[in-house]
């Protein structure tokens, strides 16, 4: 018996033979079981370490500043850069000099107050009289711009978590807790806006705890509160921090004022009992009644944070200039250097072996390219150096196609600014020009075929048609080409029925920047259709098929008959299995039958949409001596799958968002109004003092234009996130009109 079986997740298809399985590179990363196994392998690389690249990773960081929409986090990187002299003045989001944040170098940030692409930039900073280089990375807030956050943490080894005092722990908290969880990253957490109304830092570090499940404790109480805020208590130091001079540049270390005292000491208790849960160190000095040192407590925290067990909480506000210092020497102190993080590659000239990278200058380099920007001098990628050193001059080899590359400029970035180096060292992220390649993508010096994990892409959820106004097609296929290498997650199709280009994206405003870029900077104007929904096809039910395809036009013809059942699989894959006794039909025939299961399914024969939750099973069939070939059984597998959809209770599925929206509390009644017109099951509601989150499921198809309705209900001060859930069965009437147009479309 001969069984074959392919299993394809969203249109993704992996194939299994019993003898022979087919490998996929770029399945293993760096992403391990516990960091108690990953320290045994550290301590081992760090022998092979010399004293000047030890002496250089122990003084270097690679950050991230992550968060929910509008927490702060680029005028939060605004004043990491001045207080690290990396910049001479500071400039707000949405300030009245027009200058704009240096982060959003991007003319459409500026205008429109967001972070659409994350922006790298290096700074330094002094403590106890040594000097640490930070390698920073700013990202946006936005779903839509999700992947932007993929990548950047991808390639760092720690992150600063901001989170609203008032608003609290929000959905995009949540999905960025998630994404930082997929690639092992530490964080500190920043309580940004302690200056506005209704800011309460305890009740947010409640809900990280509750919400994001990874225990989390103060190490800092505010001195004042709302308007009133003047500094923070350092509670393990037991010392009072004010920020002074005209942009709080100054810091004015003095005792902890009385009032506050009881307080401090509460939160000092509370801080180390959470420590003695996750550290056995404090859990012996609790267990035996001890008051653990202030040396005892750091390390603690540290060796609990890189070990992601928990997350020390600093507050402030960087908008009034207060508590951003503090959390530069936390990140000095309690997130990894790069020699703390293990990371792993596979070595593709032994068997995939996996490899652990040593982050050492003496070893031969490997790189990985995480993103690529067009710049003025061409194209721009971004590298990260896991092991060797980089030189300007040097030669690269990209791993998939071993081609050979020179180095001819070698730059770090500050935003849109660069500076020319001669060489980068293991640890560091910079950039050069000239690389043709893809995001993802290993590179090393040629001695090794090393190929590291590439971040994880998630699917489309929106589409819309679109065409240029003016016949410039050079510039308009120039930009497409440009925008789908940039961002893995905006893709662009022809659709031959409609004779459209169709573009798809995470989001009405991803795909709304995108048209607007394609004005902005390559003159072309466009015209977009209504915005589509990505629905997919499945069935619901089961059934056989026995189908014959003959074709005799003189000569030798076609012939292939298949038989099998089709049932519905439970999870959201594709499954092609084959179960033919007696060589009833060959070993070539039954690929070619896998290959139109698989084209098959990415057209399905309801709407044109992906198919999936489907399981084919062919078990018989035959063969002619002279008119059968693989072009038959593949026509053959593809009639034998339409059949049989159509007799399995097909069903349309579309995307299912969860959807947060946030308005003051006046609001409330008219936004569950709106919600229950658009048809969405409400899961939670929560209510502060000035505003309430309700947090809902509702099917993509309603929310286009939810943005208008929402601002007309709340006066412009409602704002909401959405993120993709999964996918359901669509309402009976919504599946016959999908099904009419489609139709009425193929007619035209």
């Amino acid at each position: 018996m001969f069984v074959r079986r392919v299993v394809s997740s969203y249109g993704g298809v992996v194939t299994k033979m019993f003898d022979s399985p087919i490998r996929r590179s770029f399945t293993c990363g760096r992403i391990s079981k516990s960091y108690e196994e990953d320290s045994v392998v550290l301590s081992e690389i760090s022998k092979s370490i010399s004293s000047a690249d030890t002496e250089s990773l122990v003084r270097m960081r690679n950050i991230g500043i992550s968060a929910h929409i509008d927490s702060g986090k680029t005028t939060f990187t605004e004043r990491v850069l001045f207080y690290t002299g990396r910049i001479n003045s500071i400039h707000e989001v949405r300030g009245r000099d027009k200058v704009g944040a240096t982060m959003d170098s991007m003319e459409l940030e500026r205008e429109k107050g967001i972070t659409i692409q994350s922006a790298a930039t290096y700074c330094n900073w002094q403590k106890e009289d040594k000097n640490y280089h930070f390698n920073l990375i700013d990202t946006p807030g936005h779903i839509d711009f999700t992947i932007e956050v993929e990548r950047a943490l991808r390639v760092l080894d720690g992150a600063v978590l901001v989170v609203c005092a008032v608003a609290g722990v929000q959905s995009q908290t949540v999905t960025v807790d998630r994404q930082m969880r997929r690639y092992d990253i530490p964080r500190i957490t920043f309580i940004n806006k302690m200056d506005r109304m209704g800011a309460d830092p305890f009740k947010a570090i409640d809900q990280i705890n509750s919400k994001l499940k990874i225990p989390a404790a103060a190490i800092q109480v505010p001195i004042g509160n709302e308007k009133d805020l003047k500094g923070v208590v350092n509670i393990i130091d037991r010392l009072a921090l004010y920020n002074e001079g005209n942009q709080g540049e100054t810091l004015r270390v003095s005792d902890i004022p009385p009032e506050l005292k009881n307080l401090v000491e509460e939160k000092r208790k509370i801080l180390i009992e959470t420590l003695a849960d996750v550290d056995d160190e404090i859990a012996e000095c609790f267990i035996e009644e001890v008051d653990p040192t202030v040396e005892q407590i750091k390390n603690a925290i540290r060796r609990s944070t890189i070990s992601r067990k928990f997350t020390p909480v600093l507050m402030g506000s960087a908008l009034a200039n207060t508590g951003i210092q503090p959390v530069l020497d936390a990140v000095v102190d309690y997130l990894p250097n790069p020699a703390e993080v293990l990371n792993t590659g596979l070595d593709i000239s032994n068997n995939e072996m996996k490899v652990n990278l040593v982050p050492s200058s003496k070893e031969p380099f490997v790189g990985l390219a995480f993103k690529l920007e067009e710049g003025k001098y061409g194209q721009l990628t971004y590298l990260r150096v896991y092991q060797g050193k980089l030189k300007k001059g040097g030669y690269i080899s990209n791993v998939k196609d071993g081609k050979k590359i020179k180095v001819a400029r070698l730059v770090r970035m500050h935003a849109d600014d660069m500076e020319d180096v001669d060489s980068i060292g293991a640890g560091e992220i910079c950039a050069t020009f000239g690389i043709d390649c893809a995001s993802g993508d290993t590179f090393t010096d040629g001695s090794l075929k090393y190929a590291m994990s590439s971040m994880y892409v998630p699917d489309a959820v929106v589409s819309l048609s679109i065409s240029p106004k003016t016949k410039d097609v050079a510039n308009f296929s120039k930009a497409m080409n440009r925008f789908q290498k940039e961002d893995p997650t905006f893709r662009v199709k022809f659709d031959s029925e409609s004779k459209e280009t169709i573009i798809s994206g995470m989001g009405e405003l991803h795909l709304e920047i995108y048209v607007e870029r394609m004005k902005r900077e390559y003159n072309v104007e466009c015209s977009t259709g209504r915005p589509q929904v990505s629905y997919r096809e499945s069935i619901q039910g089961s059934s056989s098929f026995d189908y014959t395809h003959k074709k005799q036009s003189g000569g030798a013809g076609q012939f292939a008959r298949v038989i099998g059942e089709m049932t519905a699989e439970t999870q959201p894959r594709n499954v092609f299995e084959t179960k033919v006794v007696g060589g009833r039909i060959s070993e070539k025939f039954l690929q070619a039958c896998a290959r139109g299961f698989e084209e098959a399914c990415e057209k399905g024969p309801l709407i044109g949409h992906r198919v999936i939750g489907v399981n084919m099973l062919i078990n018989d069939g035959a063969t002619h001596v002279v008119d059968s070939n693989e072009m038959s059984f593949k026509t053959a597998t593809q009639a034998a799958f339409k059949q049989a959809f159509q007799n399995s209770n097909p069903v349309i599925l579309e995307p299912i968002m969860n959807t947060a929206v946030t308005a003051p509390a006046e609001f409330q009644g008219s936004i569950i109004s709106l919600l229950n017109k658009l048809q969405a099951i409400i899961q939670d509601t929560e209510n502060s003092a000035e505003e309430f989150t309700v947090t809902a499921d509702c099917s993509l198809n309603e929310l286009f234009g939810f943005a208008s309705s929402l601002r007309a209900v709340t006066q412009g001060k409602g704002e909401f996130s959405m993120e993709f859930k999964e996918y359901q069965p669509c309402p009976p009437q919504l599946q016959r009109q999908l099904i009419e147009e489609h139709n009425k479309k193929g007619k035209k």
